[in-house]
């Protein structure tokens, strides 16, 4: 059957993308509630323009590899409004999945941590994108949903983009809390700035796109708390407002970290697949060692306050 004829989501939602900004920024002079710096932004802008470049220019190729597959499929998927709806259910996991690995593997966070580069949350931070499409080949997590399900790509494009445009509007302080059944079951502004936190509590957590039910069911959520506010940016913040550094300074110190003289090759393929702060010698720490030792200074506290003074 010939794909339908379906809209550029992404390209639509453009001028709500600046519209909205445009009412943050007024409404963050006005309240206080939202709070933007101009050179943050521009950067943030810069890699929004970059990544709407990349994929203008090497989209095709992740597009032509997954049409490449479609022939070979298991079965075929529909057409109608059930096979969409399901289609979107199936893709949101598919993405909780990247963006799991996105955490947990260093060859996915050198593209990533350009979103998280950012010590400011606004919407103009949800346009920080990666440059790293289609190089590192995360695409081809859409390949069992080709494959196995039949999926065509020009549903999986339309599909992800409509999953794109739903997290842009949950970059925002704006927006404290939505009705609980909302909370439950989509991420909103307040899962997702939790997401963001550099804050040891706040690491690694809140995976979901549209939908934050993965992350309680496979114990990856932590609810945002009003008594620790999140801290945003990196662990370590690479202070640097240049487009090119922002998108691959993660990139060139893998290079030079599995390059390096004198380790084994198993440690190089580490420095590459293994996750953010792994090293050979012991010198860094990884987010799970940061939560691991915090936890262990929170039991510690606890221990203390709870025992009797002598």
């Amino acid at each position: 059957m010939t794909p339908p004829d379906l809209p550029d989501i992404v390209a639509l939602a453009v001028p709500f993308f600046i519209l909205s900004m445009g009412a943050e920024i007024l409404l963050g002079k006005w309240t206080g509630k939202a709070r933007y710096d101009t050179r943050d932004t521009a950067a943030s802008l810069a890699m929004g323009a970059g990544n709407l470049a990349m994929g203008i220019v090497f989209g095709f190729v992740s597009f032509a590899v997954l049409m490449a597959l479609y022939p070979y499929r298991l079965m075929d998927w529909g057409w109608s409004w059930e096979w969409f709806l399901l289609g979107f259910i199936l893709d949101d996991a598919r993405y909780y999945v990247f963006h799991y690995l996105a955490h947990k593997s260093r060859w996915f966070w050198w593209g990533h941590v350009t979103h998280h580069s950012s010590q400011h949350y606004n919407l103009s931070t949800a346009l920080r994108q990666e440059w790293s499409s289609p190089w590192n080949l995360a695409f081809l997590l859409r390949a069992p949903l080709v494959l196995i399900l039949g999926m065509h790509p020009v549903m999986l494009v339309f599909l992800g983009g409509i999953n794109l445009v739903y997290q842009y509007w949950i970059h925002t302080e704006v927006i404290r809390r939505l009705p609980r059944p909302i909370e439950f079951l989509f991420n909103t502004p307040s899962h997702h700035r939790a997401h963001h936190g550099a804050n040891p509590r706040y690491l690694d957590c809140n995976f979901g796109g549209t939908f934050i039910i993965w992350d309680r069911i496979l114990g990856t959520f932590q609810p945002e708390l009003d008594e620790e506010p999140v801290r945003y940016g990196l662990t370590h913040n690479i202070a640097t407002y240049n487009p090119l550094r922002i998108a691959y300074h993660e990139l060139i110190s893998i290079g030079k970290d599995a390059t390096q003289s004198g380790i084994s090759l198993g440690e190089r393929v580490r420095y590459v697949f293994g996750p953010p702060g792994w090293s050979h010698d012991g010198s860094r720490k990884t987010a799970e060692t940061v939560k691991s030792e915090w936890r262990a200074e929170q039991a510690e506290d606890q221990e203390k306050r709870e025992t009797p003074a002598k």
